[in-house]
């Protein structure tokens, strides 16, 4: 679907250039195609697929939309992109840094080689300092040292007529069932966690943590997503409980709806419960092959809903004919929640837009919603001098 945006917009602003849009698996009939096109439009994928191809070439620009694709400098797509030979570079994104400042050094060390000094020494004098002992003027300076490559557009600044966008925390209750279901899986992942680490360390039982805190944000959206047993299917979810009330009342006074979310087999379970209650609406995973098909029909008004997965459909789609969000489970990382907001939130938007961000009381939730705070304000002071220092 972003291929799919680039190229009637570059039709629209720039009618001289040609297009040649790379994708699928007949694509290599097209290779003779690309020394005479303007501009080649390709996926992040294809940088492996076809990097023989692309690394004999030398073009006058490369440009990296939703660039924070290479924000692990270690991944191999990241290396690619940084071996494209190229007169300029230009990085397009709206979350430039989403868990740590070592993202935003990746995306200046294609940009810019050398203008954060190599990977150790940032660490040593930029990200260590500001994101563990919270050092203000270290903050001050990296955002000093990158601000001449920088051009950062909010949207306060070039869309002034843009709808505000409310955001809303819902704090959710578990009744006394989910409760216990929930601070049993805690109690037990504290000790599975604490034995892995006893046994092996803290370094070697990061998948142990990373499968601990799953399951407990499992819990809190649906039981069933841990266990499939008699017992469990008992269980109420007090999300699903909020929705089956909420969407109809919400569908009645005439909203659009996304619903976004990250767990595929707890999203089959609610599209269950939506079908029952006779709400129409969309479907858009990683499997989703009709994505642009998809987005036209929401927009031309076919469905009330669009049920969405977080990672396949947080970016890339226009989707302005929507004026409710719903984040069914909080993620990591507050940027990227904000991108998938604005599918809705963005040029073209006429109603103001409700963004609810559903949350469990005294659980790993709560804690997500902290970690994000801290997260923006660490991107507010690498990016913006004159903001304050994350606390």
């Amino acid at each position: 679907s972003v291929l799919g945006n680039w190229q009637p917009t570059i039709r629209r602003f720039a009618t001289e250039l040609g297009s040649l849009i790379l994708h699928g698996a007949k694509r290599k009939e097209s290779f003779a195609a690309i020394d005479s096109a303007d501009v080649i439009l390709l996926g992040y994928p294809l940088l492996l697929l076809d990097s023989e191809m692309l690394l004999e070439r030398e073009f006058y620009f490369v440009i990296l939309d939703e660039a924070q694709t290479i924000k692990n400098p270690q991944a191999k797509v990241s290396q690619v992109a940084r071996a494209l030979r190229a007169e300029h570079r230009l990085c397009l994104t709206g979350t430039p840094m989403e868990n740590h400042l070592g993202e935003l050094w990746s995306l200046f060390d294609f940009v810019q080689p050398g203008l954060l000094g190599e990977r150790s020494q940032f660490q040593r004098h930029y990200r260590t300092p500001i994101e563990n002992g919270g050092d203000t003027k270290r903050a001050a300076a990296l955002s000093r040292r990158i601000q001449p490559f920088l051009l950062r557009r909010t949207k306060d600044a070039v869309a002034q007529d843009l709808p505000p966008k409310i955001r809303i925390v819902e704090p959710i209750e578990l009744d006394e069932r989910q409760r216990d279901f929930y601070d049993g899986i805690r109690l037990g992942q504290h000790r599975r966690v604490r034995e892995a680490i006893e046994q092996q360390g803290l370094a070697r039982s990061r998948i142990t943590v990373l499968d601990a805190l799953l399951k407990l944000r499992q819990a809190c959206c649906d039981p069933r997503l841990i266990n499939t047993d008699a017992q469990t299917e008992i269980i109420p979810s007090a999300k699903l409980d909020w929705l089956s009330t909420t969407l109809p009342e919400l569908i009645a006074e005439g909203r659009r709806i996304l619903l976004f979310s990250q767990f595929t087999s707890r999203r089959q379970r609610r599209d269950t419960a939506v079908k029952v209650r006779s709400i129409p609406y969309f479907l858009l995973t990683g499997e989703t092959r009709q994505r642009t098909e998809l987005v036209r029909r929401f927009q031309a008004g076919g469905v009330p809903l669009f049920l969405i997965s977080l990672k396949a459909g947080g970016t890339g789609l226009n989707l302005t004919a929507a004026d409710t969000i719903i984040h069914y489970d909080p993620w990591w990382n507050p940027a990227v929640e904000a991108q998938a907001t604005d599918r809705a939130h963005r040029i073209g938007q006429q109603k103001v837009v409700n963004a609810y961000r559903l949350a469990i009381r005294g659980t790993v939730e709560e804690r997500i919603l902290k970690l994000q705070a801290q997260k923006r304000g660490l991107v507010e002071a690498a990016l913006n001098d004159q903001a304050p220092m994350m606390a």
